[in-house]
């Protein structure tokens, strides 16, 4: 059995990686490149398996380290093998020539735009407000990252918290997968922030935080 399925090894699919690999959990890697796949997986050490894109997703939560529109024709590909488990949507539909707008609709996300092509699959909108280079570390500044979190099913946001919690993350659950529109939202304006050369030291390094 395997834990958790990670499609994509680009920057975000090796941090997913990395921290599922430091909490434990048994790991499957996909990619259109099968050699990426395995590259990553070797640098991940031994029982990590991979595979290319014609390889059923076979953990129980299945991670979209892609970008939206990548993401769409996956599952769309791999839909059979969706069926019954929690799939994690980490993208972020961001028009990347402005940084000033989304590429869906008004009163949808990315989320729930995937969730209509696999709808046998409980999906999970999280990663999303994080950047590669703190993921793969964790925390900044000593401060553990916020995953924020929001899920129809209270049983999916719970396996992804949990994960989250084990690779030594805080989870924030925020509810229903409807929230991913805020969820995204939000990440505009920080992308935008990291766009902006009067921002240069940010430079993708920063991480949301909740504090109280």
């Amino acid at each position: 059995m395997t834990d958790i399925t990670i499609i994509g090894t680009g920057n975000m699919g090796s941090a997913i990686a990395k921290r599922a690999a430091a909490a434990g959990r048994s790991l499957q890697i996909l990619d259109r490149t099968p050699e990426n796949a395995a590259r990553l997986a070797g640098e991940l050490g031994s029982g990590v398996i991979s595979g290319g894109l014609a390889e059923p997703a076979l953990g129980d939560i299945v991670v979209l380290a892609l970008y939206y529109g990548p993401a769409q024709e996956v599952v769309t590909r791999l839909r059979g093998s969706l069926t019954g488990k929690t799939v994690v949507d980490i993208s972020n539909p961001i028009d990347v020539e402005t940084f000033d707008s989304l590429v869906v609709g008004p009163g949808t996300s990315a989320a729930e735009e995937l969730a209509k092509l696999a709808p046998e699959a409980s999906f999970v909108k999280a990663f999303n407000t994080t950047f590669a280079g703190p993921l793969s570390e964790g925390s900044v500044d000593g401060q553990p990252l916020d995953v924020f979190i929001a899920a129809d099913s209270e049983e999916a946001r719970k396996q992804v918290a949990d994960f989250a919690s084990a690779a030594g993350l805080r989870p924030l659950e925020v509810g229903g997968l409807r929230h991913a529109r805020e969820l995204e939202g939000f990440q505009l304006l920080v992308m935008a922030l990291q766009a902006n050369p009067a921002y240069e030291n940010f430079n993708w390094g920063t991480a949301l935080k909740i504090l109280g």
